[in-house]
């Protein structure tokens, strides 16, 4: 267990949620995403670091908790979050951390049916 947690903060994992999400990713099939990458516009402008990133679809995969992106100034940013996503034509995908848990698979094609709604 040590040994495949320290594989998956190497990865870029910064918490048990993002752990789970590279467990989902791995039943998704699809190509690994940049894990915890900053992304920046073409001026240099920070956008966001999504947990997940697919590059080859312009698709974010954040893992959103209650505790850290509901209270009211934190619901804010996120809002703010997702609309530079979409100012810079990202997709996003929110996804609760319990759910990683409760029902890896439909999150897993949840995932890529985003995936491929952007490659199309």
């Amino acid at each position: 267990m040590p040994r495949q947690v320290l594989r998956d903060v190497l990865k870029g994992a910064r918490s048990v949620a993002e752990i789970d999400a590279m467990r989902v990713w791995q039943l998704s099939g699809l190509p690994e995403p940049l894990w915890n990458h900053q992304l920046r516009d073409e001026n240099g402008e920070y956008i966001a670091t999504p947990d997940g990133y697919f590059k080859e679809a312009a698709l974010a995969w954040e893992i959103d908790s209650y505790d850290f992106h509901f209270a009211k100034k934190d619901y804010a940013k996120t809002l703010d979050r997702n609309a530079r996503y979409a100012a810079a034509g990202i997709a996003v995908l929110q996804t609760l951390p319990s759910r990683l848990r409760s029902e890896p698979e439909v999150v897993a094609r949840e995932l890529r049916q985003a995936y491929e709604a952007r490659c199309r």
